[in-house]
């Protein structure tokens, strides 16, 4: 198995730069911008090369740490869904005589799910 560099390509650093100038950034300088960029390009880089160990013995294991490590951002429905359980937590279940959170919480699970 080669070694992979862990320091980036002075081009691809010359790209972040651009591509904060380009942004019109104002929240952090180009430095940090850089910084953020390398940090999570770094992670990237480890990731991709713990990956690429598992996959030589299990490819379910790649897939399983690609996952977990880079989670999907819920779904509408699952965030809907969720929001739900907090209402449903706030109410005070003593004084409600009908079941409205179950029914709209029946309606949220019967949508399809979508990304």
């Amino acid at each position: 198995m080669t070694q992979q560099s862990i320091t980036p390509s002075p081009e691809l650093i010359k790209d972040w730069h651009d591509e904060w100038n380009e942004s019109d950034q104002i929240v952090h300088s180009a430095y940090t911008h850089i910084a953020i960029r390398a940090a999570q390009w770094g992670a990237d880089q480890e990731l991709e090369a713990c990956c690429a160990l598992l996959e030589v013995s299990d490819k379910n294991a790649r897939d399983f740490l690609q996952s977990a490590r880079r989670p999907k951002p819920p779904s509408l429905k699952e965030q809907a869904l969720q929001e739900m359980d907090k209402l449903d937590a706030m109410w005070d279940v003593t004084s409600i005589e009908d079941k409205s959170l179950d029914t709209i919480r029946r309606a949220l699970e019967q949508l399809p799910d979508h990304e």
